[in-house]
């Protein structure tokens, strides 16, 4: 089936749309990852922001400054791969069948 290019521009258009409205969306949607057994917790939103952290009160009190350092760096990282994995997977889902296999947005 050959699309003509009146029909081509009605699809970018609509898939720049439907990008746009999914983009807005993923700022509301949130992933939430630990580290050090749940000692640390780190959630991010599908724009990739981190919008909140909380510590165990135990291993804040431990006094232990470089652990807790690398147990909030840990979560974060994984807070933040998961939130990107999560908007990739959105815009997977609006550009499939528009993109040659391989060919990916910069930014998602």
């Amino acid at each position: 089936m050959k699309l003509n290019m009146q029909d081509m521009l009605k699809q970018v258009q609509k898939m720049q749309s439907d990008m746009a409205k999914v983009q807005e969306e993923l700022g509301n949607k949130t992933v939430t990852e630990e580290s050090g057994g749940g000692m640390v917790k780190a959630t991010a939103n599908g724009k990739k922001e981190i919008i909140s952290i909380v510590i165990d009160e135990e291993i804040a009190k431990s006094g232990d400054k470089e652990m807790l350092e690398d147990l909030v760096v840990a979560a974060v990282n994984k807070a933040l791969q998961s939130a990107g994995k999560m908007a990739e997977d959105e815009m997977g889902a609006i550009t499939k069948g528009m993109m040659p296999p391989g060919m990916n947005l910069p930014g998602f």
